[in-house]
């Protein structure tokens, strides 16, 4: 699918955010739709069946999170990416909760705005399941072996340690709250703490500089990404 077949609903009350995503946007080739309100954005989805929708939290009315729990309690697989403001972090963690695909925080570079849609149109695009193999730069993770290496080289994982990677793998390039992360690994702790003891344990292991990661990186109040790199880090 090109950019030019792909069709974005853009869901914000302020003019000068829809301009700026119309302009930026259109720059890129997707086809722009605009709703100010949930009431237009629930008539234009049903109308025009966009392909991902950018929806700000902030909205008269009906506010953002409760139009997504009504599209999601709907059936609707559209990908939803968050607009936010750099100061909500509840905000966001609710909005991923309920089925949100990823987030930008305002104000936010187009560039990056870009990168986000392309990963969450990619999630929902393929539809063949993952690879045995993942491969990011250096670290390749054989999902069928459970086997892990950094350059080449085998890397011994914990139970939980493997887990919390295979998690990070199968979502690559999207954020992961703290408590998704929690309920797949644990299932019943919801103690923040023994997943940041096991990501900084998982951390010394895959990457060369522990304390900048190059792979996993961490979401400031939300949660952790699994970062898609060339082989320069990139």
């Amino acid at each position: 699918m090109t950019n030019s077949n792909v069709k974005i609903l853009v869901v914000d009350d302020e003019p000068p955010i829809r301009k700026l995503l119309r302009v930026g946007l259109g720059s890129q080739g997707y086809a722009i739709s605009e709703a100010p309100n949930a009431k237009t954005a629930i008539e234009l989805v049903d109308a025009e069946k966009p392909d991902l929708i950018l929806l700000d939290l902030g909205l008269p009315g009906m506010g953002g999170h409760d139009l997504l729990r009504k599209w999601r309690d709907d059936g609707l697989d559209v990908p939803v990416v968050i607009l936010s403001s750099r100061t909500d972090e509840a905000g966001i963690v609710k909005a991923l909760e309920l089925g949100a695909d990823d987030y930008v925080t305002k104000p936010f570079g187009m560039n990056e705005l870009v990168a986000r849609i392309r990963v969450a149109l990619r999630h929902r695009l393929q539809q063949q399941g993952e690879k045995p193999v993942f491969q990011t730069g250096d670290l390749s993770v054989d999902l069928v072996k459970r086997i892990v290496r950094v350059e080449g080289k085998e890397v011994k994982l914990s139970p939980k340690e493997y887990d919390i990677l295979r998690i990070l793998v199968q979502h690559a390039g999207k954020v992961l709250t703290h408590h998704f992360l929690l309920k797949q690994v644990w299932g019943d702790t919801t103690d923040v703490q023994y997943l940041r003891v096991y990501v900084r344990q998982l951390r010394q292991k895959i990457e060369k500089t522990p304390d900048q990661p190059r792979y996993i990186t961490t979401e400031t109040g939300v949660g952790y990404r699994l970062r898609e790199v060339d082989g320069n880090g990139a």
